[in-house]
């Protein structure tokens, strides 16, 4: 699970043909061209894939600005909270062993750790690959084997800024493939959540693969992650578990154009990307591949989410979901084995507020937002080249009385708003407006998590930072409201 945009895949028309892997995966398996995300941003998305939760309720969010997005920087002090249940933690209860590599992002502190959440293991880091820092202003971020750390990037897991060069993606692909082999000799039911991050600026690849895309560096990263997940496939298939082993691919948001066209992928014919709630910022690439169980060569038009992910791996593995809170996700299964379709809502968040909802093939916009005048005019734009008079604005607008409604099937890229005054727009909204009626009377919020900022918590000292003489001196601590400009 990565940065990658619907675009960036042959099987949805990426024309450079660079995800051979992913296209055959697509061809043994079931596309799902109407896939999201439940945020445009990574943080709150992950949050929501792990426990099933919009992050509105598991607390991924920020009330210190309207309809912000917020993640986990170093100086966050929250994360995600005991009170929640995470796949992992409820996936024990059968047996499983579960293990995490890549990126982790929902909360740095020792407190929010995966070992704590339900993980029996650990490769990866807490945040992204930002840096290098000086380490005296801003420390490197540590890398983590299980509870301890074991190095930072760029001191002892290096990243070449100038060439993009970095060996983390054949690390993480080693990591996974090792973890196979040992539950498959224990004959132990396993997860394995591979949330590699190549394709988040900075971008980077191996030296075999760099210089190897039409599409430049970005390109080289997604030809990287695109031949990884070739590998784990043929794998499965070696040891001869690929017919009882469900494999779902899919990304935390959109491509983010802000970095493009030298950093950023493609959203296809979708409007704006990451950090936005446009169409580009939330669909996603999503493929299930299960031999035998899931027919190859499917497309299938179910409105999923990252969230069914939860409910599907639960009842996988015999389980049922938590009945004691309100789950989002629901049960694929129905859609993936039978190709039965089920009717039911995508709600679009950004920060605090429900900014849109998709209902069927129509999607009514209640704000619309895409970054700030302020931003827009240093340069940061999440829709270059895609400016729609009225729908992609830098100021937010209310659209609560009269939502603007877009048919996705006619006009994917929300260009042609369904006129206000047709009977067609009468006729959806009598039908949308129940449905967030009673959405937003029944919401009942987390505790937000991504309010307070403080230098003092960043990764000055992880554990296990003493035996590699890596601690660092920490600031005073000085709580302040955190700031979020999105």
């Amino acid at each position: 699970m990565m940065r990658m945009g619907w675009g960036d895949l042959g099987a949805f028309g990426e024309p450079s043909e660079e995800t051979p892997n992913l296209d055959q995966m697509a061809a043994e398996g079931m596309l799902f061209p109407n896939f999201y995300t439940a945020n445009p941003l990574c943080s709150p998305s992950r949050a929501a894939l792990l426990t099933g939760r919009l992050p509105i309720r598991n607390g991924f969010y920020t009330t210190n600005a309207h309809a912000r997005n917020a993640y986990t920087p170093q100086e966050i002090v929250g994360g995600i909270p005991d009170s929640e249940l995470l796949l992992p933690e409820l996936l024990k209860k059968a047996g499983y062993v579960n293990k995490i590599i890549g990126k982790w992002h929902l909360g740095h502190r020792p407190q929010f750790h995966p070992l704590k959440h339900g993980f029996d293991e650990w490769f990866g880091s807490p945040n992204c690959h930002f840096g290098p820092y000086n380490n005296k202003d801003f420390p490197n971020l540590p890398v983590y084997r299980d509870q301890e750390m074991i190095g930072r990037y760029y001191e002892d897991f290096k990243i070449d800024l100038k060439t993009g060069e970095a060996n983390l993606t054949q690390i993480y692909l080693k990591e996974a493939l090792d973890f196979i082999n040992r539950q498959q000799a224990s004959q132990q039911p396993f997860f394995l959540y591979w949330a590699i991050d190549a394709t988040h600026a900075p971008v980077y690849a191996s030296k075999d693969f760099l210089g190897t895309s039409q599409r430049g560096l970005y390109g080289d990263a997604v030809r990287e992650i695109d031949d990884s997940i070739g590998k784990i496939l043929k794998h499965l298939q070696k040891l001869g578990i690929s017919k009882s082993t469900f494999v779902f691919f899919t990304s935390d948001n959109g491509a983010a154009l802000i970095s493009a066209p030298k950093q950023g992928g493609s959203n296809g014919p979708f409007l704006c990307g990451k950090q936005t709630t446009f169409e580009g910022g939330m669909r996603e690439p999503a493929i299930a591949w299960w031999p035998g169980r899931i027919p190859a060569g499917q497309v299938n038009h179910q409105l999923g989410s990252v969230m069914d992910l939860f409910t599907t791996s639960l009842l996988l593995a015999g389980l049922h979901p938590p009945d004691d809170r309100q789950i989002d996700g629901i049960d694929l299964l129905p859609a993936v084995l039978q190709g039965k379709l089920i009717d039911r809502p995508i709600f679009y968040y950004r920060g605090n507020e429900m900014m849109a909802v998709r209902v069927g093939l129509y999607k009514a916009h209640y704000w619309t937002w895409s970054n700030s005048w302020e931003e827009y005019s240093k340069g940061i734009d999440f829709c270059p080249g895609q400016n729609i008079s009225g729908v992609t604005t830098h100021t937010q607008e209310e659209h609560t009385l009269l939502p603007l409604l877009f048919h996705l099937g006619r006009d994917p890229g929300e260009k042609y708003p369904v006129r206000f005054a047709s009977p067609e727009y009468e006729a959806v909204m009598k039908r949308i407006s129940p449905i967030v009626d009673q959405h937003k009377a029944t919401l009942v919020p987390g505790e937000p998590q991504l309010n307070i900022c403080d230098r003092a918590v960043m990764n000055w000292a992880p554990p296990g930072c003493e035996k590699l003489g890596k601690c660092l001196k920490p600031p005073t601590s000085n709580p302040t409201k955190c700031f979020w400009p999105h």
